[in-house]
């Protein structure tokens, strides 16, 4: 048992050993403080039951407030950190003397313990509590004083969400039942039902129910979509699916009791079953987990179930605080997701009906905290449990099936549609990647392109993303929970970059090209002018009034925390801020905080918890090497407040478990591994294929966090990233550290984790059919130019034209497709001499920039490009003095009617003469546009060569 009172960090071990009980280690209590909002109480790994106190705070999910001093209840589930009040389910609270439902018993640390599946306190009121767990049952023992009104009340109008419904009943005078229905995450209206069995050792004496007032959530009010958006706290913006039923849950309810008399005998045990599908099962679960009356032998079990998987990491060496820390991290990480079928096999869909877990695997599993745990508890639980994660992609794509999305920020068996993105794309792939590929690898991949390709609820604003290549701050996005383009459109970018991966896992040639072209999509929100990721108008105009710490247009941070994250492509990014060193001087002022002051990086929550790790792309590893261990001994401690931020289902835990190994999941999708440096001098892990990963540290300590050689199977290692195989087929990885920086160890540029830039090409769509007009969307505001009109102009796809002495190749794509570049500082490559124009127009102009033309030989030309409006802002203008029209259509399409009468043209700039004697390798097209869209549908050279097009 761990009670609060650890070893001093400074006191290392004199003969390390590798740590024989790791479950020992666990200190439940840690993040219980400082709105981690993490439980102490009895459960097993991804178990269905945690039995756990709570208290009057009642922090979300967890419900238990280290600063408190009385217990509410004992309730049977939890989440740890969500977020938004969660579970809280089925409350059993042992009381002495006249019935009370408002009781609660007042208790002092001093009388508690906790370790991993067991949880024991004892109360002011003279009850010795004690809790322990199977993976769908619990198991308690009540020592009360001598009495004859020893007393369980059973609260079942306290689940944190409210309940809309609760019934206790009485089988026998040694078995209660009853259900209770609650949800509401967040205030979505989602709901689920819980059952319950639980026998006594013994008859009690008197039993019933009675009214109690209820927990009722507070009141939540959709936000609008683009208001700013505390951190750790989401609530619901815009539009949200309505349930068949609003979820209103009651005032008042009636609560269950039993009364023994302990007078003679003090001890009271209880076995418990919960189901989330009938009465039947719970019973059916307590009976098939739990037979006996040996409370011992079910709490050793717990203990050796955690050992089992804890152990599949051993760590040797540090001091006890630092491995107290570390397998308590590791113990918050493999809490969630939580088996929701029976031992019968039974589970409640997503579609309300219940269902049998698929053949050839174990368990059915629900609760996703997608946004969060995509980042790195997926490929943690994938690396340490391989079955279990292989079980929970059985579940999505089963999830998928029952209702044709995939579950987002589900709780239990509903899907809530909290944060945004689509993260199961990333969790699926990331499964994959380490290890957990035990379900139907094929059915997932087809349903994430769906996903990724047709409208649905999990991806609001997939039109604009396809057809403008960014989420707009003031498009129109109805359903469902829509907010935050900026760093939705980078949600999805990853999201995109995780199909890729696992298509290219899986041999899908196309799709991983089509996906990771995509990805790219960051680049038409990175503002050149000033290296920020920032929101644009559907015209194309840049937002007025950007700052980049205002929160409005994020998700939970600000541009200084989503600039970076462009996990899959750091290369580029860093391309696009100026070079390695300018990205350099970003991260060093970003990492200035690492609790959000200014603006900056809040490593207490998710979005900025890559930003650390991207000095290793850019040659400076001996600065992830120092700012990861600064966030280590600022912010993970030994203690209740030893973690900072909501945990998230083990997100933020999972973070600090990487860390501490010396290495990081930073690009979803892959099993691609940046480097730190371990914490500890030794750690040893079981991998998914039966082979060790040993990760040694030589010279290991909290004061020498730097790398200064490495060995990888007894070779030289000058890399900043994990050598490939690493986490399939192991190896032995050895770092000699020391107290100073190493700036030459893996600084090379080929030193660098791998980037994926993709070859995008076009980036909007700006010609739709006149028989299917829904893909318009040229100018941001639906209308498009129509591909018969311009066809009988003479511009068909593959088509040539020329003008002014230029000759100009029309992209060769069908309408509906991308098919021209919205200047952003894209590179185009292109082979040609003599005379350069461009062939395009403007949306909202008259619209201009400059471009830049870069020779075979490294040397530059610059070109002011000018475009007039493509409907000359609806015949009341007249051509630029530089612009020749092209092609006239004496209509265009819109997407909600095939025809409006308003006459658009093409236009050629005026050919700039070329430098002679020189061959123009590339063009990067304008970054610098102040008004509208500068559309460019292709280069063209009047010395006749015909460009070959790709945007990198």
């Amino acid at each position: 048992m761990v009670a609060l009172g650890a070893a001093p960090t400074h006191a290392r071990s004199a003969a390390p050993a590798p740590v024989a009980d790791p479950a020992s280690l666990v200190n439940p209590f840690i993040g219980t403080a400082h709105s981690a909002n993490d439980f102490p109480g009895a459960d097993t790994p991804f178990g269905m039951v945690q039995w756990s106190p709570d208290t009057p705070h009642r922090p979300d999910g967890g419900g238990y407030s280290y600063g408190d001093s009385s217990i509410t209840g004992f309730s049977l589930t939890h989440i740890a950190g969500p977020g938004c009040r969660a579970a809280g389910d089925i409350p059993v609270l042992p009381t002495v003397g006249t019935l009370d439902t408002n009781a609660t018993d007042s208790f002092s640390h001093p009388n508690e313990t906790a370790s991993p599946g067991s949880y024991t306190v004892s109360l002011d009121n003279g009850v010795r509590t004690e809790l322990t767990a199977t993976t769908r049952s619990g198991m308690a023992r009540f020592t009360f004083p001598a009495t004859s009104q020893a007393n369980l009340l059973f609260k079942l109008t306290g689940s944190q969400g409210g309940d809309t419904a609760t019934r206790f009943d009485v089988v026998s005078d040694k078995e209660v039942s009853g259900q209770v229905t609650s949800g509401n995450f967040c205030g979505t209206h989602n709901s689920y039902a819980v059952y319950f069995d639980m026998v006594f050792d013994r008859p009690f004496g008197h039993s019933g129910t009675v009214t109690a007032t209820a927990t009722l959530p507070s009141p939540t009010k959709e936000a609008s979509p683009n208001a700013p958006e505390a951190p750790n706290k989401p609530v619901p913006h815009g539009t949200l699916p309505r349930a068949g039923h609003a979820f209103s849950p009651r005032a008042t309810g009636n609560d269950g009791y039993v009364t023994f008399d302990t007078t003679a005998h003090q001890a009271v045990q209880a076995k418990v079953g919960l189901s989330y599908v009938s009465v039947a099962d719970a019973v059916g679960n307590r009976e098939a987990e739990n037979r006996a009356w040996d409370f011992a032998g079910v709490r050793s079990s717990a203990h050796k179930s955690w050992n089992s998987l804890l152990g599949r990491v051993r760590i040797t060496g540090g001091t006890r605080g630092e491995q107290t820390v570390f397998y308590t991290a590791l113990y918050h990480a493999l809490l969630h997701p939580n088996v929701i079928s029976d031992s019968n096999r039974d589970y409640p869909g997503f579609d309300g009906r219940t269902h049998t877990v698929d053949p050839g695997h174990g368990a059915a599993y629900a609760n996703y905290s997608g946004w969060d745990v995509y980042r790195s508890q997926a490929q943690l639980e994938a690396l340490i449990a391989p079955q279990a994660a292989s079980d929970t992609a059985q579940s999505m794509v089963d999830d998928y099936r029952q209702t044709g999305l995939f579950p987002k920020w589900s709780e239990n068996n509903g899907e809530t549609y909290i944060m945004v993105g689509d993260p199961a794309d990333e969790i699926i792939a990331d499964y994959y990647a380490f290890g957990a590929r035990h379900f139907d690898t094929a059915t997932a991949l087809r349903a994430m392109v769906a996903e990724a390709t047709g409208a649905n609820g999990n991806r609001p604003g997939l039109n604009y993303l396809e057809q403008l290549g960014w989420l707009p701050r003031n498009g129109k996005y109805g359903c469902c929970n829509y907010y935050g383009p900026v760093s939705t459109t980078l949600e999805y970018d990853s999201a995109d970059f995780a199909v890729s991966a696992l298509a290219g896992a899986l041999g899908d040639r196309a799709d991983q090209r089509r996906f990771v072209n995509r990805a790219q999509n960051w680049r038409n929100l990175f503002h050149f002018g000033s290296g920020f990721l920032r929101p644009r108008d559907a015209s194309g105009t840049w937002t007025a009034g950007f700052s980049p710490t205002s929160g409005k247009y994020f998700v939970e941070g600000d541009s200084w925390q989503y600039t970076p994250m462009v996990p899959f492509n750091l290369r580029g990014l860093a391309i696009a801020m100026g070079g390695r060193s300018a990205m350099a001087k970003f991260l060093d002022t970003d990492l200035s905080s690492l609790t959000g002051a200014g603006g900056h990086t809040d490593l207490g929550n998710e979005p900025s918890l890559n930003i650390p790790w991207e000095y290793d792309y850019i040659g400076l590893p001996h600065r992830t090497q120092q700012v990861v261990r600064q966030v280590q001994d600022q912010i993970w401690t030994d203690s209740p407040s030893g973690l900072a931020g909501n945990d998230d289902l083990g997100e933020m835990s999972s973070w600090f478990v990487w860390s501490a190994l010396g290495m990081y999941p930073e690009t979803p999708g892959t099993a691609d591994l940046a480097l730190g440096s371990p914490l500890f001098p030794r750690a040893v892990l079981t991998l998914p294929s039966g082979h060790t990963l040993t990760i040694n540290g030589t010279g290991a300590a909290d004061v020498a966090p730097y790398v200064q050689s490495a060995t990888w199977r007894g070779a030289a290692w000058n890399k900043a990233y994990a050598p490939a195989g690493a986490v399939t087929s192991g190896g032995t990885l050895t770092f000699r550290l020391g107290t100073s920086p190493n700036p030459s160890w893996a600084s090379a540029a080929s030193a660098a984790p791998s980037s994926y830039p993709g070859a995008p090409t076009f980036t909007g769509v700006g010609v739709s059919g006149d028989s299917s007009a829904s893909s318009a969307d040229f100018d941001g505001a639906g209308y498009s130019y129509s591909a018969d009109a311009l066809a009988a102009d003479g511009v068909a796809p593959g088509s040539r034209m020329t003008v002014d002495g230029v000759s100009f190749t029309w992209p060769d794509v069908a309408a509906g497709a991308p098919d021209n570049y919205e200047a952003n500082g894209q590179t185009v490559r292109v082979s040609g001499s003599g005379t350069l124009s461009f062939l395009g127009a403007a949306n909202n102009g008259p619209s201009s920039g400059t471009a830049v033309v870069t020779y075979t030989d490294g040397t530059t030309q610059q070109v002011t490009v000018h475009f007039s409006d493509w409907t000359l802002n609806a015949g009341r203008s007249t051509p630029l003095p530089d612009n020749t029209v092209a092609a006239t259509t004496p209509y265009r399409n819109h997407s909600a009617a095939p025809r409006d009468d308003t006459r658009t043209y093409l236009f050629t700039t005026t050919p700039v003469a070329l430098a002679p004697g020189r061959t123009v390798g590339s063009v990067r097209l304008p970054s610098d546009v102040g008004t509208g869209g500068l559309h460019v549908f292709a280069l063209g050279f009047g010395s006749g060569h015909h460009p070959t097009e790709g945007a990198r």
